[in-house]
């Protein structure tokens, strides 16, 4: 059976990829960095109610080492790596003069560097592989890459970083593996629950399907790219609209 690893999987969008490729027949290795409960609750929903296998593997992606052990135990576990999905990001709210060089780097290195670590690591796996219609990387960017974002430059920045990437390792990787990235709007998880009436109000007003999106619309825009032979070096923007205004 062949396999798919997603980073960041224990919650939200990331959880939804894993358990949409699962049902789709992929065994799945499910990262996580603190979440280990979560993430072996996600790995036994799917054994629970799918034909896959899944494992839980801890590895902080922005380590070139842990990206690369992370990769290594998901061969491991089920001798082959067809599709990566580079989920794992972090976020934070702080204005430009109160953010600090570290916290910058911080972001960047996992929601950027992230992405390249594993990516590069699984490159000799992917190329061996004989998915159908090719291996595929897809990289789990966002809205802001296009709008920015006033209080949470480095997140907006490292989120259009993963545009360049997408675009460079399409071009790098073609025509064996594909590489391409998803931009979600307004999605509902652990990261936006902390909004306010008065903010979801604000938010809404510019989505014109009217509701916010969940992380299964993800988990589906991530199963096409995944299917879509003749798609590579493209951003998949699912955000209701919100872009047309």
């Amino acid at each position: 059976m062949p396999a798919v690893l997603v980073t960041g999987s224990s919650r939200g969008i990331g959880r939804a990829i894993a358990e949409r490729f699962a049902r789709d027949g992929y065994d799945v290795a499910v990262n996580y960095v603190s979440s280990a409960q979560k993430a072996r609750a996600v790995a036994e929903t799917i054994q629970q109610n799918t034909d896959s296998e899944a494992v839980a593997v801890r590895g902080d992606v922005g380590d070139p080492e842990e990206a690369a052990d992370l990769v290594d135990a998901t061969v491991e576990a089920f001798g082959d790596l067809s599709h990566v999905v580079n989920n794992a990001g972090v976020d934070q709210h702080v204005h430009t003069e109160d953010l600090s060089p570290e916290d910058f780097d911080s972001v960047m290195d996992t929601n950027v560097n992230g992405a390249f670590n594993v990516t590069k690591a699984a490159l000799p796996h992917l190329k061996e592989s004989d998915a159908a219609p090719t291996p595929s990387v897809t990289n789990v960017s966002s809205i802001l890459a296009y709008t920015g974002a006033p209080v949470e430059c480095h997140y907006a920045a490292s989120k259009a970083g993963l545009l360049g990437l997408t675009k460079s390792h399409a071009g790098d990787f073609a025509p064996d593996i594909r590489v391409n990235a998803i931009a979600p709007g307004h999605i509902e998880t652990d990261m936006t629950a902390d909004r306010t009436d008065d903010e979801k109000r604000d938010e809404m007003a510019n989505i014109p399907v009217e509701r916010f999106g969940q992380p299964e619309d993800i988990a589906d825009a991530a199963a096409y790219l995944r299917d879509a032979g003749f798609v590579t070096g493209e951003t998949l923007n699912v955000n209701g609209g919100e872009l047309m205004r």
